[in-house]
């Protein structure tokens, strides 16, 4: 690429689209370091996830009124960017909640074997729908299955209850996509 009479890089258009996505509120958000430091309570070890090859990671809770309640969070509705960023699409059926609130009965809306067994029985969808789909998500990935699949071995139960049998028998390291496992010793 040539702005002007110089040559760029693809690494330097990639940089420059990622701090353009930042400025308009699309993407990462930075966050002041007084921001984390409530978001952690004060960067405290009961927060702390884990230690990783770029530091520690922490669970932080940012106090905002509303969430996003997706409602269809599937396979096909996560898309990669060319720097392998994770972005959610299809927001069509998804809406704000009200923290205080709680989840509303709606009309039950999404993919059948993403959603929640809470949300089926009650109508009422919640940030842990959205969890609960994205669980069956990484399922999914793990196992090399569709979370429903007619012409499926096992095509009498969806994935989740397909899991949940193996476990009780003590055999869940049976469902990992082969070409996923490496040495899986007893850990």
């Amino acid at each position: 690429l040539w702005k002007g009479k110089k040559k760029i890089t693809a690494e330097a258009v990639n940089v420059t689209l990622f701090n353009d996505d930042l400025e308009r509120g699309v993407g990462p958000k930075r966050f002041s370091y007084g921001d984390f430091v409530s978001a952690t309570n004060n960067i405290s070890d009961e927060r702390k996830l884990g230690q990783g090859g770029f530091g520690a990671v922490y669970k932080g809770y940012l106090k905002w009124e509303q969430c996003v309640v997706h409602r269809d969070i599937k396979l096909s509705n996560i898309m990669l960017d060319s720097s392998f960023n994770v972005k959610l699409g299809d927001f069509g059926l998804a809406w704000l909640m009200d923290h205080e609130l709680g989840p509303q009965t709606t009309g039950l809306a999404g993919t059948l074997g993403y959603l929640a067994p809470k949300y089926i029985s009650t109508g009422r969808a919640s940030k842990e729908s959205n969890v609960y789909s994205f669980g069956v998500v990484a399922l999914e990935i793990a196992t090399g299955r569709k979370s429903i699949d007619p012409m499926g071995p096992n095509s009498d139960m969806g994935l989740v209850e397909w899991i949940w049998n193996l476990y009780g028998k003590g055999d869940l390291l049976s469902v990992v996509d082969r070409k996923l496992q490496a040495d899986l010793g007893e850990k």
